[in-house]
């Protein structure tokens, strides 16, 4: 395939990005390690809490690290497969619920309110015109094309969305954010990332589609039978992650995978929210498969693909509530347990300081 001097740019761009990502400080999670074996409980006795302490610890190099700035970035984008009739719900739902995030009455708001986080809502594709002081506006299309009918993006545009999140990442940093986290919107997008999933494990449609947003029989049938002639008219590359996201992937699902780098490359956690923000972490794994130590998978979501698609990325999600909304509402939650492996870390006795007999 031939570049254009402006996709050749933008990839030497990210590849540069991709550079930045180290492996996790070893040192430092040794020092973690040694650390909970000196606190006064049996070894590995608080499971995926101490899991998440020496996670964290290789990542900041840092036993204590201050992670109270931390943001759940929002990707918003339209779907052009929406035209198939694969959702329950019609595609003037996308700005309707921007607004809502901005106005902050969705549910990762309340969530996220809960865990001291701020929502950050980025216009990556919305097929509509928004203006909010709050809105990160970094819209590149009205929506993908339809993938059942074409391919969603061009290349050049799938490598801006990917920098785009990165840059969203980057301008947060600055402002004092230390811990990132994943959600997304978009009616449709179940559809675009069962097809990544489908291409990049191998899986088949019928394997990686789920219900989405709650459809019937008929159209999930229908759905997963979209998923195919996507697939089959688009014949995406699976060894090439850009290639993928290019032709049945979607706007925000590169933004994610753009956040999930950008914040690797800073060497921040980023909590993976359900189904979508894992096919975009199924990208960023792809584009670097140090990024995975970065991050934290929240929680298992009921589409049925979510825990194969998870394993497939090397993730064991930390909570199971049956949920199955996205916007960034399981990693909101996750915040909580990442908030008690820092206070075990930092508040716990050791058996010396506690006069506690050694097992």
């Amino acid at each position: 395939m031939v570049s254009t001097n402006r996709e050749s740019e933008l990839r030497s761009k990210l590849e540069e990005e991709i550079r930045r990502i180290e492996p996790l400080d070893e040192s430092a999670i040794q020092q973690a390690e040694q650390h909970l074996l000196n606190l006064t409980k049996p070894p590995g006795s608080l499971g995926k809490l101490e899991d998440i302490a020496r996670q964290l610890a290789g990542i900041t190099s840092s036993l204590h690290p201050d992670l109270s700035r931390k943001a759940i970035i929002v990707m918003a984008a339209d779907h052009g497969v929406c035209e198939e009739g694969v959702s329950a719900f019609p595609a003037e739902v996308t700005p309707q619920m921007v607004l809502n995030f901005l106005a902050g009455g969705a549910a990762v708001n309340v969530l996220a309110r809960q865990a001291g986080a701020d929502v950050r809502c980025v216009d990556i594709g919305v097929n509509a015109e928004l203006s909010h002081p709050e809105l990160i506006s970094r819209k590149l299309m009205h929506g993908t094309n339809n993938i059942a009918r074409g391919p969603a993006m061009t290349r050049e545009t799938a490598i801006e969305a990917v920098l785009a999140g990165i840059e969203v990442v980057d301008q947060l940093w600055l402002d004092g954010y230390r811990m990132f986290a994943t959600g997304e919107m978009g009616i449709g997008n179940t559809t675009a990332s069962s097809a990544v999933m489908s291409v990049m494990t191998g899986d088949s449609p019928e394997e990686a589609a789920g219900r989405g947003t709650g459809i019937n029989d008929e159209r999930f049938a229908h759905k997963m039978a979209v998923i195919r002639r996507a697939i089959e008219t688009n014949a995406p590359d699976a060894s090439d992650p850009i290639d993928v996201l290019s032709k049945v992937g979607g706007l925000e699902i590169a933004g994610l995978a753009g956040v999930i780098i950008g914040a690797a490359s800073r060497k921040c956690p980023v909590v993976i929210d359900g189904f979508i923000s894992s096919a975009a972490a199924l990208i960023a794994a792809s584009l670097c498969k140090d990024a995975v130590s970065y991050m934290i998978g929240s929680h298992l979501s009921d589409e049925r693909a979510h825990g194969q698609l998870l394993l497939k990325i090397g993730l064991s999600p930390v909570i199971h509530l049956s949920m199955r909304l996205g916007e960034g509402t399981g990693a909101a939650l996750c915040f909580h347990f990442i908030e008690a492996a820092q206070r075990v870390m930092r508040e716990m006795a050791t058996f010396d300081s506690a006069g506690v007999s050694r097992g």
